[in-house]
């Protein structure tokens, strides 16, 4: 995956789509005539591929799925540095906020790439013509699913592009209406797609019933999301890497406990302006130690920046603790030489520490700006995830035995002791799993939002409001005034 999309300019060029326009795509006079396109699988190949590139805004959501939570800080050089992550951190986020645009037209951009080629995917027969559809119908879901997760309410379109003209005429579609779409797009994900890809970064069928299974569990469809999650454990060629620490480096991606990766590169590709242009996984560099001189690790822009809350909240024998977040300063304290070490702290907040999992290490720099060009892949859904998601589903559907089996695998792989409990002792004990498994992944916000427990552990949270984020004024004043703002803002 990672080779193949540098056949993306050739592509881009083909259909002249630009998603740092509106949020949905419309047509521009200049786009490529369907007519004279999607007449080989090639056409179909490329435009894939195009679809797929939208996932580059994934960075996002690992920054503000943490930062929106207990788990992080924005950090960065001032409060005015990347001023909308400030914003979030402390629950004052409004209409007007440029990470939040983001997200929505991305993710829109996205779904409309998709919807192109589902508008003419009857066009032209070849085969293994549906897996090219089940992965299309999969990226839709999933940009769908940012979209709801963030907004709630937004417009649903399907299998067509829009013109300028219709925008004023589109209303939000409800929460649950979207969730209907996304479980369809998956079931015939979950139903077209190999268990393997030859190509790493393509999704396939472990990838549709993992994303599938979290749905329903959004949704609190617990036997639903049991029944499917079941499946990737029994049929799905997975398992648990023997060592935690392993995951977080370049050199062991794709292994067996890849479900779902963003695939990067050590090339540029973008800049500052475009990070949306971006080959290398930005959040890497972002989450770097500013101005660091030392060894191992190289320098970066300080944000992201874990609390003392969650470095605490760890065992001290959980070896999850320090492979997930770097206490620098008992890190500096470790080394022959700690006085030749040195860093600087930004004015957007200091905790001394750093996610340790997407961040700057001198043996994965690209070039030629490695605050930009990390290799690191972006773990959407990774097996533990699963057998977490399994766990919460089954307990929550009153089969505590089989949750126990899931949950304790993932103790077991750390050499933390099994869990023996039931009920709703064990329902607590399993979120808590989730956050000493998977902090830094970008996953907290949106845990402690499905479960009812961001009022109590967020601070400024408030409950009716902060469960979803703002639609940006920029797309209310395109909508024409149609839509209304989310409920508080």
């Amino acid at each position: 995956m990672k080779s193949t999309r540098l056949f993306l300019a050739l592509f881009l060029i083909l259909i002249s789509f630009s998603s740092c326009e509106k949020y949905l795509d419309v047509q521009p006079a200049y786009a490529q005539d369907a007519e004279n396109y999607f007449n080989s699988e090639q056409d179909y190949e490329l435009a894939l591929i195009g679809a797929y590139d939208l996932l580059q805004a994934s960075y996002l959501t690992q920054w503000i799925g943490e930062i929106a939570s207990d788990n992080s800080i924005a950090g960065g050089e001032s409060v005015t540095d990347t001023e909308g992550l400030h914003e979030i951190d402390q629950m004052n986020h409004d209409a007007v906020n440029n990470e939040l645009r983001d997200i929505m037209r991305f993710n829109y951009a996205g779904v409309a790439r998709c919807n192109y080629i589902m508008e003419y995917k009857d066009k032209t027969n070849f085969e293994g013509k549906e897996v090219i559809i089940g992965e299309t119908r999969f990226l839709r879901a999933y940009y769908y699913f940012e979209l709801v997760r963030y907004f709630g309410a937004m417009p649903l379109i399907i299998d067509k592009r829009i013109g300028a003209e219709e925008v004023t005429t589109l209303d939000r579609n409800s929460a649950s209406e979207i969730y209907t779409q996304i479980e369809s797009d998956l079931q015939y994900a979950v139903n077209n797609l190999p268990w393997n890809q030859p190509v790493k970064g393509r999704v396939d069928k472990g990838a549709a019933l993992s994303l599938l299974g979290k749905v329903y569990l959004y949704q609190n469809k617990f036997g639903q999301a049991a029944t499917v999650l079941d499946r990737v454990v029994n049929e799905g060629p997975y398992s648990l890497m023997g060592n935690f620490e392993d995951l977080w480096f370049a050199a062991n991606e794709d292994n067996s406990e890849t479900v779902f990766d963003v695939e990067y590169s050590n090339l540029e590709g973008g800049s500052y302006d475009c990070l949306i242009c971006l080959e290398g996984n930005a959040a890497a560099g972002f989450n770097g130690i500013r101005q660091y001189e030392g060894p191992y690790y190289a320098d970066g822009n300080s944000y992201n920046l874990p609390t003392a809350k969650l470095y605490n909240s760890f065992d001290p024998n959980d070896p999850r603790r320090d492979a997930s977040v770097l206490n620098l300063d008992s890190f500096i304290n470790l080394q022959p030489d700690p006085g030749s070490i040195s860093y600087a702290t930004g004015g957007g907040g200091h905790t001394g520490y750093y996610n340790n999992k997407y961040i700057k290490r001198k043996s994965e720099l690209g070039l030629p700006d490695d605050d930009l060009t990390s290799p690191l892949n972006y773990k959407v859904i990774r097996y533990a995830d699963v057998l977490l998601m399994a766990a919460e589903a089954h307990n929550r559907n009153g089969n505590d035995p089989q949750a126990l089996i899931y949950v304790n695998q993932v103790r077991n792989r750390v050499g933390m002791g099994p869990l023996s409990s039931g009920g709703n002792t064990l329902t607590q004990e399993i979120w808590q799993e989730r956050n000493y498994e998977l902090a830094g992944e970008g996953h907290r916000f949106f845990d402690l939002v499905r479960t009812g427990q961001a009022a109590n552990e967020i601070d400024g949270f408030v409950s009716g409001k902060h469960e979803v984020f703002p639609i940006p004024q920029v797309e209310i004043d395109l909508s024409g005034g149609n839509w209304n703002q989310n409920s508080g803002y």
